[in-house]
């Protein structure tokens, strides 16, 4: 998670949402690693976790992800666990919740939906002190500025 966190820092450089993701295999050896990039790229699609598993895509030469772990700093959106669940990822780990949008047990729960073909193992909460200071840092400042 502190991986993903630097990452997430590395975020706000751009104007981003500070949200960082990692890819790592089962010995923990950190195989892609993303941060969001909306802004910057201007694509709604650039999210950290679509980003981390578009690389350890490359990385691994599959689009299979099995085996697999993704970390990130904030609970997935919708579109980040499906596309978590149609990359056969083995476990998401993720630090601060997201009551407005998130799909892994707080707004939705796409990862553990029954009714797919792929459940990832699903373990929240983790730094999520640390990962949740960044965000309200994030947009503290920038309600400042509105």
């Amino acid at each position: 998670m502190r991986a993903a966190l630097i990452e997430g820092r590395h975020a706000l450089q751009t104007g981003d949402v500070p949200v960082g993701a990692v890819v790592v295999d089962a010995h923990g050896n950190v195989l892609a690693s993303a941060r969001n990039r909306r802004e910057a790229d201007r694509d709604p699609t650039a999210h950290a976790e679509v980003l981390a598993i578009r690389a350890a895509a490359a990385t691994v030469g599959s689009w299979r992800l099995d085996g697999l772990t993704l970390v990130v700093t904030l609970e997935p959106c919708t579109m980040c666990a499906g596309a978590l669940v149609l990359s056969r990822i083995s476990t998401v780990v993720y630090g601060a919740t997201d009551p407005k949008a998130g799909a892994a047990g707080s707004l939705y729960d796409v990862l553990r939906d029954r009714r797919l073909n792929h459940r990832p193992e699903v373990v929240g909460g983790v730094l999520a002190d640390q990962c949740s200071s960044l965000l309200q840092e994030f947009f503290a400042g920038h309600r400042d500025h509105l």
